[in-house]
């Protein structure tokens, strides 16, 4: 098991790569897509790689629900992986309803520009 600075530093570690990696995919995409689209896929994997979950009901320490849904559902079933798929849901609806809100708002204001 590891200590309180170990698994600080892996929490650290981890969220930086995460974010650098939604700023490159942000980046890449925004070269290819729409922003409204952009937004819709970086928040959901945001919402997906940055939730996160308690491994078990008796452990104090969290690690992020896609790796821990992914392992339950391997060893033990989806019934056991509940525990992680309810914050995944809920964080990727939060994203589709964020990113359908930045396109009503932002996005649709950044159209109206371009065209007058």
């Amino acid at each position: 098991m590891l200590d309180e600075g170990s698994y600080l530093s892996a929490i650290y570690i981890y969220v930086g790569s995460a974010s650098v990696l939604l700023l490159y995919l942000a980046w890449w995409l925004s070269r290819h897509w729409s922003p409204s689209w952009v937004a819709l896929v970086v928040l959901l994997m945001a919402a997906l790689m940055l939730t996160p979950s308690y491994p078990r009901l008796d452990v104090d320490t969290m690690a992020p629900a896609l790796i821990v849904a992914a392992f339950e559902i391997m060893t033990t079933g989806v019934e056991a992986a509940n525990n992680a798929l309810r914050p995944l849901m809920f964080a990727a609806g939060v994203a589709v309803v964020l990113a359908l809100l930045l396109r009503l708002t932002v996005f649709r204001r950044r159209k109206k520009e371009k065209l007058g």
